[in-house]
């Protein structure tokens, strides 16, 4: 696991085995991503999408406690893989960092609670895996338009961006931070050490952390 620039996210690049017969690689091991971030993943759902090129998804994030860690991987052809620090008082917030998935180079994401998340298929029939840390809840997922100049994400000029009605809706960030949208750095990190302590039981939405 190879730390990117956002704390709170990493990118796994597999050793690819090629013979006759085709390739073989590890896409997740716990113990690489425990001696990262810490702590284990613990898998409370997987999901599979599917996209034409051009669709961009997100971006996308979940309230804190308990938000939704993420580990991305792209399984058939290639996306431009988003990873957004959207937690307010971050000493790198607004930073955007891109990593692309394909089914060559076989990389993976993760990416911590309260970090957003977004995609752009950059083929067709571009299809991604998630394991993620919380089922999704939609009371505490919420979004960011993907195209804030704000932000200024260098989303490949070549291709049309395709959004979702939700996602075209999406406030900018200076929007949600004004409607109080976004994830506290402070109670991420407070919410981090919980995990690496190896509290019991996940933090849900409203609880106070010590």
């Amino acid at each position: 696991m190879r730390q990117l620039s956002i704390p709170g996210a990493w990118v796994h690049e597999p050793e690819v085995i090629t013979d006759g017969r085709g390739s073989f690689h590890e896409w997740f091991r716990a113990s690489d991503l425990d001696a990262a971030a810490g702590h284990s993943l613990g898998l409370a759902q997987a999901n599979f999408s599917s996209s034409a090129r051009g669709t961009l998804r997100g971006i996308h994030f979940a309230d804190v406690p308990p938000g939704q860690a993420k580990y991305v991987k792209c399984v058939r052809g290639a996306v431009l893989d988003v990873i957004v620090d959207v937690r307010a008082g971050s000493p790198t917030y607004k930073r955007w960092e891109g990593v692309r998935l394909d089914d060559t180079g076989h990389r993976a994401v993760y990416l911590a609670e309260g970090l957003g998340h977004a995609f752009m298929a950059l083929t067709d029939d571009a299809c991604v895996l998630y394991l993620c840390s919380e089922g999704y809840a939609p009371a505490r997922e919420h979004g960011i338009d993907p195209l804030d100049a704000e932000l200024g994400i260098d989303w490949p000029r070549d291709i049309a961006p395709l959004l979702s009605g939700k996602d075209t809706a999406a406030p900018s960030l200076a929007e949600a931070q004004e409607q109080g949208l976004l994830p506290s750095y402070a109670r991420c990190e407070a919410y981090y050490a919980r995990l690496r302590a190896g509290a019991p039981a996940p933090v849900r939405a409203g609880e106070l952390i010590p």
